[in-house]
């Protein structure tokens, strides 16, 4: 809430940003007022390229050398735009401190994770050696990062996405500084993991007054976190006011059309949304049916030549089967093994153990050219389109690309026109055909991925996180898109996501993955609406939804303790205390999957430990 010291923490007064770029001067900042009072949190919303992470980076003084700013930031009252370079360079990281939205491009590549916690304490708080190590293993815990000895010796390579972004907003809050800026803290977090992160953050500005600006596109976590909303579009502010007037009386279209592209884990059939086909009937056989799969890594445990080695379980006897028409949702947090499942079944990894069957033909013990001839019928939308799509490419060579593979007889005509054909489809305007990938949009790069693996007509698409880095509106228009697809085609469909309330919106049933395992299997509405597992109860309560009120009054229920090492064999037993032997290398008891209810499977787990403060709120 606004603090009762009349001088704002930060005032922003009619700033503008601009950019000098080879083709004019591009504006992408215009005008923009706010302020930020003591222990207040004003969320700045809007979808990509509306100017919230560069009025940030410009109030911290971080712009590229070709930005120019105009207008004035004022800091405790001090003008940080008339301020000496040195004095500026100083308060950042200390007094004003940031959590960029890419951990991999902020973290230094060449420095293990360690080495740049300890550089932030040195410079601003001259803390070194043991007293560093020690403060910087208890922020990497409060984050929720296993292991946070060992992770301290690792370069952010070694960490997964998820990992690197609790890194940073460690590094970010060592200091306890006087303003934070949150550019899209919690949009590679799992649900878990944001809600302690969130919960961090506010204990930060209810104790110590820090005011925090919050940019992000989820409507939930401004729900939940802030007092004061600020709605930016191409580069202007259309809208301000507190969370209850933006949330339940919204005055501009474009915050309206914000709010209704929100997906709400309490609401699953969005309106306006394309619904949702039917699940197939009982007597439908599966085309894909994954029996015990496992898959596992060495990994490196002791140092030098002859280091020891233990084995990694990253999924450890999964079965499921997946019918024509039907979406099956998978969530867990990082590292439950929802990736290498799918890279499993596919066989981009090759598992360790069990099998998977597609058409009543093994998949497992194919050939590569028997592999070759299944693979235009399966297919996979990766999380990161710029990642995944070859630069050098144009739009048009990349969704045609699978044809030259599997249909060489077309000429290049032929082919550009079936790429034609299908642009419009996924949303594309065929104008874009000879565009390259750095061209356009997050949200175009991504239906660029959707239309080369639809360009084959498929029978499997795996989805691996394929809507999580996209603002909402894209996100609702890409599960959309999927579902009015997957209803063309009869398409059957995994989709990978830790954002629940999008999983809901698009699948028919949903799994659970912990550690490897499958703790609970269910419809779409059996799995929220009468969850059994400690795990998937705790996933549900952590999903923040777009109502204020209802956030403010609600119970947050948690798992209790740190995040267990997926190393340690005694984690899979977390919700099974009473069969634990009490040692990390030996093979422990594997929960049996019990059917409560027709469809509804849940992992073996002990009701005690319920009581015994394993969930709290």
């Amino acid at each position: 809430m606004e603090s009762s010291s009349a001088t704002p923490l930060l005032s922003v007064e009619n700033l503008a940003v601009d950019f000098d770029t080879p083709d004019g001067t591009v504006h992408a900042v215009r005008g923009v007022s706010f302020e930020v009072f003591p222990g207040e949190c004003v969320g700045v919303v809007g979808e990509s390229g509306s100017g919230k992470s560069q009025s940030a980076l410009a109030a911290m003084g971080l712009l590229a050398s070709n930005g120019t700013t105009h207008g004035t930031v004022k800091f405790e009252g001090k003008d940080l735009f008339d301020m000496p370079l040195n004095e500026r360079r100083k308060m950042r990281g200390s007094e004003m401190s940031m959590i960029f939205q890419d951990p991999l491009t902020s973290l230094t590549p060449h420095m293990t994770i360690g080495a740049q916690l300890r550089e932030v304490l040195s410079i601003h708080r001259k803390i070194n050696g043991s007293e560093a190590d020690k403060e910087c293993i208890e922020w990497l815990e409060r984050v929720r990062i296993p292991d946070p000895a060992r992770r301290m010796e690792q370069f952010p390579h070694e960490l997964s996405g998820g990992m690197r972004q609790r890194v940073m907003i460690a590094i970010a809050m060592l200091c306890g500084p006087k303003l934070l800026f949150a550019d899209e803290p919690t949009t590679a977090l799992d649900v878990t993991v944001q809600a302690q992160v969130l919960g961090l953050m506010n204990d930060l500005k209810s104790t110590t007054d820090t005011g925090i600006v919050l940019i992000t596109h989820d409507m939930g976590v401004v729900a939940r976190m802030c007092d004061r909303v600020v709605v930016m579009k191409r580069g202007e502010i259309v809208e301000t006011g507190t969370v209850d007037e933006i949330f339940y009386a919204p005055k501009h279209d474009y915050t309206k059309k914000l709010l209704e592209a929100v997906p709400r884990i309490d609401q699953p059939d969005r309106p306006g949304r394309t619904p949702l086909s039917a699940p197939p009937s009982n007597d439908v056989k599966p085309v894909l049916v994954a029996e015990d799969v496992k898959v596992a890594f060495p990994i490196k445990t002791e140092g030098g030549l002859f280091g020891k080695t233990k084995e990694l379980r990253a999924v450890d006897g999964v079965s499921f089967d997946l019918k024509p028409g039907e979406t099956l949702g998978v969530v867990g947090e990082s590292g439950c093994g929802k990736s290498t499942l799918a890279r499993a079944v596919l066989r981009l990894v090759e598992p360790t153990g069990g099998s998977v069957s597609w058409i009543g033909s093994k998949l497992s013990d194919a050939s590569q050219s028997q592999l070759k001839a299944h693979r235009r019928d399966l297919q996979i939308v990766f999380q990161d389109p710029f990642a995944s799509l070859d630069p050098r490419m144009t739009i048009g060579q990349s969704i045609g690309e699978p044809l030259t593979v599997f249909e060489p007889s077309l000429s290049g005509k032929q082919r550009e026109a079936r790429v034609r054909e299908l642009m419009p489809r996924v949303g594309l305007d065929p104008a874009l055909i000879n565009r390259y990938p750095h061209e356009l949009s997050g949200g175009q790069n991504q239906r660029v991925g959707i239309a080369r693996a639809m360009i084959l007509k498929p029978k499997l698409v795996i989805c691996d996180e394929a809507v999580s880095a996209l603002d909402v509106s894209v996100q609702a228009q890409i599960i959309d898109l999927l579902i009015e697809l997957q209803q063309e085609f009869d398409l059957a469909m995994i989709f990978i996501s830790h954002d629940l309330a999008v999983v809901r919106e698009i699948s028919h049933r949903i799994m659970v993955l912990y550690l490897g395992r499958v703790v609970e299997l269910a419809g779409r509405d059996a799995i929220y609406d009468d969850p059994r597992h400690p795990y998937t109860k705790s996933l549900i309560a952590a999903v923040p939804n777009p109502d204020p009120r209802a956030e403010k009054d609600r119970e947050f229920i948690q798992l209790q303790g740190d995040l267990p090492s997926p190393l340690d064999r005694r984690a899979t037993l977390r919700f099974m205390k009473s069969k634990l032997v009490d040692d990390q290398n030996t093979d422990q008891y594997r929960p049996a999957l019990v059917e409560i209810a027709p469809g509804h499977l849940v992992a073996e787990h002990d009701p005690s430990e319920l009581s015994e403060g394993l969930l709290a709120s």
